[in-house]
């Protein structure tokens, strides 16, 4: 199974903008820049989408977990907070803060507490974010 995305970006990094879209259609041509990016301008930028598809993996895991153990979720929401902050003569995620709230009948806390954490190592995005990850790059004339 390969899942795909891309992301075009025209001018320099304070003037310029672009674009991310998905291979689902999800994203077509979502705009992105410096003032989304680094202020609170309009449009999306890396990181809060690395938040969303975090909280949706681990919301689904989550309910995965809990159906093993024979628990079935009402309600499961699940929030991200990424940081970005400057290091040195760049910037680097530095932490994302998980915030889970779920409603599920007949689960202790010590049970739910247990699959939650073992959730947060185990989903496949919390992986990837330890993941290694290549690069073909190509110079085009």
């Amino acid at each position: 199974m390969k899942k795909s995305a891309s992301a075009v970006w025209t001018g320099g990094l304070k003037d310029g903008q672009g674009t991310m879209s998905t291979g689902t259609g999800v994203l077509r041509e979502a705009p992105y820049g410096f003032k989304s990016r680094f202020e609170d301008g309009p449009g999306t930028n890396p990181e809060e989408l690395i938040g969303a598809a975090l909280a949706g993996c681990y919301s689904m895991a989550l309910s995965l977990g809990l159906g093993n153990a024979g628990l079935t979720p009402e309600r499961i929401e699940t929030r991200t907070q990424v940081t970005l902050d400057k290091q040195g003569d760049g910037f680097a995620i530095t932490t994302i803060a998980l915030e889970c709230r779920a409603r599920v009948p007949d689960a202790d806390a010590g049970t739910f507490e247990r699959i939650a954490q073992e959730t947060k190592q185990g989903c496949p995005v919390s992986k990837v974010l330890r993941a290694e990850i290549s690069l073909d790059a190509k110079l085009e004339d």
